[in-house]
């Protein structure tokens, strides 16, 4: 019987620990928060960089990209090798003069599991398919009247003239989809002219409409665009084309001729989806079904890869190159940041096991895909230490 009490204090103990895992509450006492985790960052540099002829900008714009290779078609392909990767990472520069360049890049501080880049065998089902980006319910949210529109994290989404949607990422940068400025054989119609829209209130009469916000009718908004100086597409979307590797590397930025004067969203290192707070993500982004409105919406994440995150959110064509963000606690700041941790790519029907299923999938920032956009907008690798 004396071992009684220490049986009893045992099971006390194990029931605290159970307690504390559920509940997510540490055993001070503290509730846990959804940190951003720490990477080993590596360093991706140009190494040279060559004249390209002039494109002809004669590809008609998509406003989203299909692929049937799904989660085991892309778990099962092999990591690529460092000479692949440099290909991959390697970046085509278009400037709004019409003149183009590709920048080979060098890879350092590479670890094994920082590779992205993955050759793969279509698996297609053969079976039909139906276009569908909603599912169930249409979960979106349109976001009406300035209030909401102009500040953050809405503020931060913008129209790209070609009919996609990108997010502010720095005091001149815009982050997007690939496939919106690029079909992976050449540039789309109107990129040389390429235009950001910034949404803005519509006042009549030259009124400022102070009294506006007040009032429960939603009110008009209007594009004001700005020009694009210069693109980079990754070489990993040109050589791939969506159909092999290209839909990892479904990404480009595009840099404005002037700044925008708006808060931007950082980007970040992906987390793997276990860690992502509630499992969800979030985006907003200028569907073509609802002309004129920002539509938002957040879902959980159904599987991932190294490169890719498959969820069902309900998102139509022009969405395609939002910024999707997550907000998490960060510890060295002591406060919660939003960051973009990927990039809204479009649909995938993907054979699961002899039964067709659809997916929408967003391109996962990795510590390589990091370490490139980083340098592309700071020019410095020395501020692209943090992920």
């Amino acid at each position: 019987m004396a071992g009684i009490p220490g049986l009893l204090l045992l099971l006390l103990l194990l029931l605290l620990l159970l307690l504390c895992a559920v509940g997510r509450v540490s055993p001070s006492g503290a509730p846990w928060k959804p940190t951003w985790p720490a990477y080993r960052l590596p360093v991706v540099l140009p190494q040279s960089t060559l004249n390209l002829a002039k494109p002809d900008f004669g590809a008609e714009a998509k406003l989203e990209v299909s692929s049937s290779c799904g989660p085991q078609c892309h778990k099962g392909a092999p990591l690529p090798t460092y000479e692949e990767a440099k290909q991959y990472l390697s970046y085509e520069t278009l400037y709004s003069n019409g003149s183009r360049t590709e920048t080979r890049v060098g890879i350092y501080i590479l670890s094994s599991s920082a590779g992205g880049a993955h050759g793969r065998d279509s698996e297609s089902s053969g079976k039909p398919r139906r276009k569908r980006q909603i599912y169930g319910y249409d979960s979106r949210f349109s976001i009406f009247g300035k209030d909401f529109l102009l500040n953050y994290p809405f503020s931060t989404s913008v129209k790209l003239s070609t009919g996609c949607t990108g997010t502010l990422v720095a005091e001149k940068h815009v982050l997007t989809a690939a496939h919106c400025i690029h079909d992976g054989k050449t540039y789309v119609k109107g990129t040389q002219k390429l235009r950001v829209g910034f949404l803005k209130p519509k006042f009549k009469d030259g009124g400022r409409g102070a009294n506006d916000s007040s009032s429960a009718i939603p009110e008009k908004m209007k594009f004001q665009w700005i020009r694009v100086k210069r693109t980079h597409v990754p070489k990993g979307w040109i050589k791939g084309n969506a159909n092999d590797i290209g839909m990892d590397y479904d990404y480009a930025l595009l840099e404005l001729k002037k700044p925008h004067k708006r808060k931007f969203m950082k980007i970040g290192v992906s987390p793997p989806a276990k860690q992502l707070p509630g499992g969800r993500i979030h985006f907003s982004g200028y569907d073509n079904d609802r002309p004129g409105n920002l539509v938002y919406r957040f879902c959980d994440v159904k599987d991932e890869t190294y490169d890719l995150l498959y969820q069902q959110c309900d998102a139509q064509p022009g969405a395609s190159g939002s910024g999707v963000y997550v907000r998490m606690w960060k510890r060295q700041q002591q406060k919660w940041e939003r960051k973009i941790i990927g990039i809204f790519s479009g649909h995938q029907w993907v054979d699961m096991n002899g039964s067709p299923q659809d997916f929408n999938v967003a391109v996962r920032i990795t510590p390589l895909k990091y370490a490139q956009i980083c340098y592309w907008i700071k020019g410095n690798y020395l501020d692209c230490r943090e992920g």
